[in-house]
């Protein structure tokens, strides 16, 4: 373990001097994509404007939301354009505090976290919202014209995009819960028929009523589970020989 110590206040020093790099780089970010806001929620707005009957569009109910909610996306994606660094800052303040085989294994989980929470967001971007707005589309009563809020609509695709960037950390949840002894891959492999009905249960929960749309998030959460029993068997290991070989090692 790194044997330089630090009091508080060189703690507290420290944690605000990556806050100011973060909100930097943030706002920084946010003042580039500032000018391209209108057309990032165009881009965010495709997937149901591009299943609209024809004649029908999007509206604003309030008098500020024009301006208010392509901005408070554009917030959106400037911390999602961010969040490598971000991270980066959080990884760099705790890292002289960790053990090298701690190092070893905790910053690879923070890329394939990162990772897996981009790949989530792409995944119901363009493979669910198409499913799912066609199907809230052409289930519409007889008389009832489908013209959504903008402001509730970006609040709804903002929940979806952050439980499927959530529900895609699923490969990490297992390795952890195997790295730190809660349980092992072979216990967890031995429950694979529960996984199934949590996979289908949650892929109930976040998608529209069809089975399609169901389907094609409960497939990829359970691979995405057979994923973190591969990463657990092979660098799980007790937790009592790490912390030998971590004493050792300092």
């Amino acid at each position: 373990m790194n044997e330089t110590h630090y009091t508080l206040i060189e703690h507290l020093t420290e944690i605000r001097r990556r806050l100011i790099h973060a909100m930097i780089v943030l706002g920084l970010a946010f003042g580039v994509l500032f000018y391209f806001a209108n057309y990032l929620y165009q881009f965010l707005a495709d997937p149901l404007l591009s299943v609209l009957p024809a004649g029908n569009q999007m509206i604003a109910t309030q008098v500020a939301t024009p301006f208010t909610t392509p901005l408070k996306l554009t917030l959106f994606v400037s911390f999602l354009v961010t969040l490598p660094y971000l991270l980066y800052q959080i990884w760099a303040f705790i890292a002289p505090a960790l053990f090298r085989h701690e190092k070893q294994r905790i910053l690879p989980l923070i890329i394939l976290s990162c990772a897996l929470f981009y790949i989530g967001m792409a995944f119901a971007y363009f493979l669910v919202f198409p499913v799912m707005f066609k199907f809230f589309t052409e289930t519409a009563p007889v008389g009832v014209q489908v013209s959504t809020d903008i402001s509730f609509y970006l609040d709804f695709v903002l929940g979806m995009l952050f439980s499927f960037g959530a529900s895609f950390q699923v490969p990490v949840a297992v390795w952890v819960l195997c790295w730190i002894g809660v349980t092992t891959p072979e216990s967890l492999a031995q429950k694979r028929s529960y996984m199934v009905v949590t996979a289908f249960t949650v892929g109930m929960i976040l998608t529209p009523p069809d089975i399609l749309s169901q389907t094609l998030l409960s497939i990829p959460l359970y691979l995405l589970f057979e994923l973190g029993l591969i990463m657990g068997r092979i660098y799980s290991k007790p937790v009592n020989t790490a912390l030998v070989e971590a004493s050792n090692d300092a």
